[in-house]
């Protein structure tokens, strides 16, 4: 029975029955009852497998297929009228094609199973902030995972009414065929289709395909932001609470960052640390001329290979109960879950990721295994984790992977300026097969992947949030990774990043710390950075905060070379104006 008498909302779910032809149709209303009989549902089909009830309260493991087990970048697409709106870095289609192709694969795909129409929030229900979607799917695993992530239930069609507007979400698991595996979003129709996946990645369509994808287009249209940022309060110990949000790419430390412990004597000394997101942040223009920044999402839809009570013992309490495993080993001794780094010594006897006897050989979990936890289960959640109105930023910062160059934190020195930092964000890997080291690899403000339209237009828009803010949040670059001759990291990370964030929050506000100019920016006073208890020496310190003028006019020569041919045009004048401004910088100091 439908749960609404929205028009929209019945005709979306009608026509995506017609087309799939699904054996019977459940609306999930969100209720504790229900969720439990679809857990129940899934276990005696095989598709989750119970844990141990004591050790891992409501914990269920589910195994993905094997050609199904991360996001698929190559088959996520773009759909706009004009390819050029899609920009450089996306992959696009035609907006016809995709509907024809997506059509003709998901058609009758639902005989004999269940669909299910999920309403939910991404964002409080009811607040400035939050977009209501429907997400279609045949999957249990979805409809566990959604609810597990955002705000799901009658409560969101409530908030619809009969006339209000929703991003329609469609997803068929068909026969998970991975040559015709298609992630579609239309931004032009706030519209996404997921066909022949069952990855949470590609199939939980509210995170990175609304919350990101559509919601950066939707942004740009109605003057907000949507971005790949983790929110973080610090408490110092006077009392005064200030909060930042921060962009990383891919193993860059944003989830360590995210629920960070500072060190002993940060603790003793009364600072403290509260998780308002670790993934994702939805910033608009608050009356009072700040930022103001929400996490849409209600869970954690974490990496496990690496995640242990050293690495992120906040992370790992997360998934303590109520928490979904996906493609992790089983310990069939104790009926628990395993995955490489989680301890020393690997169980006896377990199943690997795929459900086979693990011998030891491999990976006992998939390097991409993951858990969906709710956020109410981390020890560090923020009391203004549902807040509806957000939490006010004093800093963003930026940071990506740089063995060298790159200064272990500097400030920019104007919004426009902090904006070319996070346009010109880059990582270094390793090219094996060629020897050479420090191939950099582009990735603007952590949006590559998911900036819903053109990256140029993109930075054109934080500009032009920019300019409506009476006390913008300063802006800071951090790099974790600088290392020395041989190759070892310098500055030890983790908790010790805590040291780092307070000398960028002591920079906010009306008497800050001081700092010295360098032609990328504002570098901390090594007196600055508290590394009382640290085995690092003042030395090492002066050394990651350095700035060689000779590698930052290479630097500009390659942020050059990627806008050009890249990111194309569209650029705005105010970045270009800024990387000018960079190599003016080094030339002149170092002449003189």
């Amino acid at each position: 029975m439908a749960l609404t008498k929205n028009k929209e909302v019945l005709e979306f779910v009608n026509t995506c029955a017609e087309l799939t032809q699904p054996d019977k149709i459940i609306w999930i209303d969100g209720s504790a009852n229900q969720i439990k009989q679809l857990k129940s549902e899934a276990v005696k089909s095989g598709e989750l497998i119970k844990l141990n009830e004591h050790l891992l309260p409501d914990c269920y493991l589910h195994r993905t297929a094997v050609n199904d087990v991360a996001r698929v970048e190559d088959r996520t697409f773009i759909c706009t009228a004009n390819k050029e709106d899609a920009g450089n870095v996306n992959f696009w289609l035609d907006p016809k094609l995709a509907y024809h192709l997506a059509s003709e694969i998901a058609r009758a795909s639902m005989k004999g199973r269940t669909m299910y129409v999920i309403p939910f929030s991404m964002g409080v229900v009811g607040s400035e902030f939050s977009k209501i979607g429907i997400e279609i799917t045949d999957s249990i695993y979805v409809v566990l995972n959604m609810n597990i992530m955002t705000r799901v239930g009658k409560s969101c069609l409530d908030r619809l009414g009969k006339t209000g507007s929703f991003t329609k979400c469609f997803h068929a698991k068909c026969n998970v065929d991975a040559d015709k595996r298609y992630i579609l979003h239309f931004p032009e129709d706030n519209t996404i289709i997921s066909v022949n996946s069952a990855y949470g990645g590609n199939v939980l369509l509210g995170k990175k395909c609304l919350a990101l994808r559509i919601a950066s287009y939707l942004g740009k249209n109605e003057g907000w932001l949507a971005e790949h940022m983790l929110i973080l309060g610090v408490t110092f110990p006077d009392g005064e609470k200030k909060y930042i949000a921060a962009a990383f790419p891919s193993a860059c430390g944003k989830t360590n960052l995210a629920m960070l412990i500072p060190p002993k004597s940060y603790l003793e000394r009364g600072y403290k640390i509260e998780c308002v997101g670790d993934d994702i942040a939805w910033i608009r223009v608050g009356e009072d001329g700040r930022l103001w920044a929400v996490n849409p999402e209600n869970g954690f839809f974490g990496v496990a290979p690496g995640t242990n009570e050293r690495s992120n013992f906040n992370a790992l309490q997360a998934t303590k109960r109520g928490t979904i495993f996906t493609n992790v080993a089983l310990n069939t001794d104790d009926m628990t879950v395993w995955w490489e780094g989680l301890s020393e010594h690997c169980p006896p006897n377990m199943l690997d990721w795929t459900g086979k006897p693990y011998d030891g050989s491999g990976t006992a979990a998939h390097p991409n295994s993951r858990f969906t936890a709710p956020a109410v289960n981390c020890p560090c959640v923020s009391p203004d984790f549902n807040s509806e109105t957000g939490v006010p930023l004093s800093a963003i910062i930026f940071g990506g992977r740089r063995a060298t160059t790159t200064p272990l934190v500097y400030q920019a020195k104007s919004w426009e300026h902090g904006v070319f930092i996070g346009s010109a964000m880059s990582s270094e890997t390793t090219a094996a097969a060629s020897g050479q080291t420090g191939v950099l690899r582009h990735d603007p403000m952590a949006m590559k992947p998911f900036a819903g339209y053109h990256m140029g237009d993109y930075f054109a828009h934080w500009i032009e949030i920019g300019k409506q803010l009476k006390k913008p949040p300063e802006i800071f670059n951090v790099n974790w990774f600088r290392q020395d001759a041989d190759g070892k990291f310098i500055w030890p990370g983790f908790g010790d990043n805590m040291r780092v964030i307070e000398w960028i929050l002591k920079r906010c506000g009306d008497n800050p710390i001081g700092a010295e100019e360098t032609p990328i920016g504002f570098v901390p006073k090594p007196d600055d950075i508290n590394i009382e208890d640290m085995n690092l020496s003042v030395d090492a310190l002066k050394e990651i905060l350095s700035v060689d003028k000779d590698k930052w006019i290479k630097e500009a020569e390659e942020i050059e070379k990627y806008y050009a041919e890249t990111i194309g045009s569209r650029i705005p004048d105010e970045l270009y104006a800024c990387l000018e401004e960079l190599k003016r910088n080094c030339k002149n100091k170092k002449e003189g």
